[in-house]
């Protein structure tokens, strides 16, 4: 059996930088992942600046991904008509394939331990984490950070209450090839349609980053994602000249299904999740890539402060990381609950997209709820 201070689960945007956060402040560090990098996931690949000076702290360098900087938002409605605006923070267009790489490269390097392989038990007696993975290793832990993602066996394993409930939502994402022209490098735009709502913007790979999430009420009528896409997302006219133009570069998209927004408990018993474990903001939102390494900062600092002060329990690191957690992103995922609610009522998408047509200085004011201010260390 491996003996470790901390076990992180899932090697995630979440799970890598708490491993690279703790593992440089010389704690020690051993991570599961079940898939081997680099590889593709399905996600809206816009990272919001707010993150980037804590991410400088533990010198990772993003400018040597040459991420393009997107400082323009761009929203359709149902029927294609368009409201935009300046991006008063902004973020980088970069894709998981690489910004997922480098964070492991750097994790490596930090001197944590990566096991490639599926977590099958978590187990908390006397004080310590017993985890068993699918290649038979044993693990013992003093703590657990779960980094499993949106969804995963893991959930049932701890039999959170969220896995329990059905899920009416799926997500696709790819990427294409489209002319500069046609789709400007600093524009990040959402196109909503019946059923749903999509997300584009460009990436340091040259291509868009495509990726929707539809309800599997509209989904399940249709054969597979090339006819949705054609018969459903196409109805939009900003969508439609976007396909027309453009090229997949995927073999064949990604999907995920049975995603849940609804809320979760950030500690179950004892494991502290962070990133999309811990709960999901809305896609509409832009902001789950920072949210979940904002996530990652918080965790991390918490357990350093644990074996740093004698005095502090593991009561007092639950309590603490709670408390931080819901002050930092709870106002935000309601925000993106209401967002949605109106995105999905065509009724209440058009009259909103009036009113901020109208007065289009609500529209610079709605990203900031959804978008935290810059992380300073």
């Amino acid at each position: 059996m491996l003996n470790t201070q901390i076990a992180i689960i899932g090697g995630g945007l979440a799970g890598l930088t708490a491993a690279i956060h703790l593992s440089q402040k010389g704690l020690k560090v051993i991570l599961f992942e079940k898939d081997e990098f680099p590889h593709h996931k399905v996600c809206g690949e816009y990272l919001s600046r707010e993150i980037l000076p804590y991410l400088e702290s533990l010198s990772i360098d993003l400018k040597k991904l040459n991420a393009p900087v997107i400082n323009r938002m761009k929203f359709s409605s149902v029927k294609g008509k368009i409201v935009e605006s300046e991006m008063q923070l902004g973020g980088l267009g970069i894709s998981r394939y690489n910004l997922d790489n480098l964070l492991y490269e750097e994790a490596k390097s930090s001197g944590c331990e990566i096991i490639h392989s599926n977590v099958t038990a978590v187990v908390f007696k006397e004080g310590h984490f017993n985890i068993t993975a699918s290649d038979s290793t044993e693990v013992r832990a003093e703590f657990v950070l779960g980094a499993f993602g949106k969804r995963s066996n893991i959930d049932k394993i701890l039999n959170r209450e969220f896995i329990q409930e059905q899920s009416g939502w799926l997500a696709v994402k790819a990427h294409y090839k489209i002319k500069p022209e046609l789709y400007p490098i600093n524009l990040v735009s959402l196109h909503n349609f019946k059923g749903g709502y999509c997300g584009l913007s460009r990436t340091e790979m040259d291509t868009v980053n495509v990726c929707y999430l539809a309800t599997y009420k509209s989904f399940k009528k249709h054969k597979n994602t090339e006819e949705y896409k054609s018969k459903v997302l196409m109805k939009n006219p900003k969508l439609k000249e976007f396909f027309q133009n453009a090229r997949l570069e995927f073999e064949k998209e990604l999907a995920i299904a049975q995603i849940s927004f609804d809320k979760k408990s950030l500690i179950e018993n004892h494991v502290l999740m962070i990133g999309d474990s811990a709960g999901l903001i809305h896609p509409l939102c832009g902001n789950g890539m920072a949210m979940a390494i904002h996530s990652a900062k918080i965790a991390s600092e918490n357990l350093i402060s644990f074996y740093e002060e004698t005095d502090l329990t593991r009561s007092d690191i639950e309590d603490q990381y709670i408390l931080e957690w819901n002050q930092n992103f709870r106002t935000r995922i309601k925000a993106g609950r209401i967002l949605q609610k109106i995105l999905l009522n065509q009724s209440l998408a058009d009259f909103s997209q009036k009113i901020i047509r109208r007065f289009p200085g609500i529209l610079p004011y709605i990203i900031k709820k959804t978008h935290g201010n810059q992380i300073y260390v």
